[in-house]
């Protein structure tokens, strides 16, 4: 199994802190905040990693990582261009991942997930597997619709309460996701949308989830940023 890091973004969320750096090069606690998804992905044994970042900062993430040789793991680098969303992040990995499972982890993630406890169950069902969780402001992720413990659609920051399951930025996809990337349109705001990849794979029953409570946070805000901060550590 490998995975794919996601460390681009404009981080316009994080300013005036990402005009220094790559917003996961922010610290978090005692180390840089893209240390812990990286950590979870060793903690399940994936070892072969691309990171996908964007073209600015693109150095100190370079810098900071290396070959991955000092973490015991292995990482290849592959840079997109335009921050043209998760998606068109995720498509980049198509000769990486080749013909193996894999995990996508967005590296402003931090969260206490059991990641082999979500790997038995996405070999279990033999499908891709989103991770959900419970959240007080919904509306500004995508949002997952459940009708009889069946996902019925994924809706992208809805303006009205659908639902208070969140999509979390951790994804194991089967290698199949990769064709169905050439569907995908650019949404209203410019980018390929995780979401609707999800929809696509919902509608061919491709698609499982798992709902955790442990914790998780985006630290991409001002915000939950400073809340990770007041959890893992001061700064």
């Amino acid at each position: 199994m490998k995975g794919i890091l996601l460390c681009g973004g404009s981080g316009t969320r994080l300013l005036p802190l990402t005009r220094v750096t790559n917003k996961h090069l922010l610290p978090v606690g005692n180390k840089p905040m893209v240390f812990y998804p990286l950590e979870k992905m060793k903690e399940a044994g994936i070892n072969d990693i691309l990171v996908i970042t964007g073209t600015e900062h693109l150095g100190d993430i370079v810098s900071l990582l290396g070959s991955g040789s000092d973490y015991g793991v292995s990482f290849t680098y592959k840079v997109q261009d335009k921050p043209l969303g998760i998606a068109h992040a995720v498509s980049l990995g198509n000769r990486f991942i080749g013909n193996d499972d894999f995990v996508v982890i967005l590296g402003d993630n931090i969260f206490e997930f059991d990641m082999k406890k979500l790997i038995d169950k996405f070999k279990s069902v033999g499908r891709s597997l989103i991770v959900l969780r419970k959240s007080k402001n919904p509306n500004r992720f995508g949002v997952a619709r459940i009708v009889n413990n069946e996902l019925e659609e994924i809706v992208e920051k809805p303006g009205e309460d659908i639902s208070d399951f969140i999509v979390t930025g951790v994804y194991f996809y089967k290698p199949e996701i990769f064709k169905y990337f050439p569907r995908l349109t650019l949404s209203a705001r410019g980018e390929y949308e995780i979401s609707d990849l999800h929809n696509y794979l919902i509608k061919d029953k491709k698609l499982d989830y798992s709902i955790e409570e442990s914790f998780w946070s985006d630290a991409g805000t001002l915000e939950t940023y400073f809340e990770v901060n007041r959890k893992y550590g001061k700064l």
